[in-house]
């Protein structure tokens, strides 16, 4: 039996453990095998594993954990060796003190009630402390779980913005386009005015040119013939 159990503590199934870790009962039994690969010790009952409140601790850990999964069981060995050497050490040191025991009943009594309120008390702070430990992991992995669905909202975000600013920037580009036609159109469009303008004007130019060379061969006519001169203007 394990020297880092206390008595009477309670013990989980697969089950139980799969309920309070929130993993499903194959990853428990895929965890159990990760940590005894790498060395950790389950309570076994025949085959099947029973587990305590230590063995959950490890269990979320694996859970939560960032790293590779036997890089963190071996990382949750140690600490579980740790806690056997500190448990035989108290195993060993205690008999030593049988000696030094006072022989009075009642002073025997007062450092029994002592020791039994010692040990009460480490148990209890020892239960708050995993309990505290399991409330700050599962804390942690809840925030996590936040940091993702954050993320994944920025991201989601900056998508959509880069999709309309993609789209801004077709609608800009195709006005441009279009206004570019127009003005095209327009420069087109004045250029003809322009060119009927100047046709318009040599004609002009044309007729008045006609009508002062007759004026001028009328002039340089006889006078007896200078009546035609006013059948210029009639014409």
């Amino acid at each position: 039996m394990r020297s880092d159990i206390q008595t009477n503590e309670r013990a989980f199934s697969s089950k139980e453990v799969a309920e309070e870790v929130g993993i499903a009962t194959p990853t428990v039994r895929k965890y159990g095998q990760i940590l005894e690969r790498n060395g950790y010790e389950f309570l076994k009952d025949g085959d099947r594993r029973i587990f305590v409140q230590s063995d959950i601790g490890a269990l979320i850990a694996l859970r939560d954990t960032d790293k590779p999964l036997d890089d963190t069981a071996k990382g949750l060995v140690n600490q579980q060796q740790e806690r056997l050497e500190e448990s035989n050490k108290t195993e060993i040191a205690i008999p030593d003190t049988y000696e030094n025991l006072p022989q009075d009943p009642n002073q025997l009594k007062e450092i029994l009630m002592f020791l039994v309120n010692e040990l009460a008390a480490t148990r209890e702070m020892n239960v708050q402390l995993t309990n505290d430990m399991s409330d700050l992991k599962i804390t942690v992995s809840r925030l996590k779980q936040d940091h993702h669905v954050i993320s994944s909202s920025i991201g989601n975000s900056t998508q959509k913005t880069h999709a309309k600013i993609e789209k801004l920037t077709e609608q800009q580009n195709t006005n441009y386009e279009t206004l570019l036609q127009l003005e095209k159109q327009k420069s087109e469009l004045l250029q003809k005015e322009i060119q009927n303008m100047r046709d318009e004007q040599k004609k002009e130019w044309s007729s008045q040119n006609d009508f002062n060379k007759r004026l001028e061969e009328a002039i340089q006519k006889p006078k007896e013939k200078r009546g035609g001169l006013f059948s210029i203007f009639r014409k």
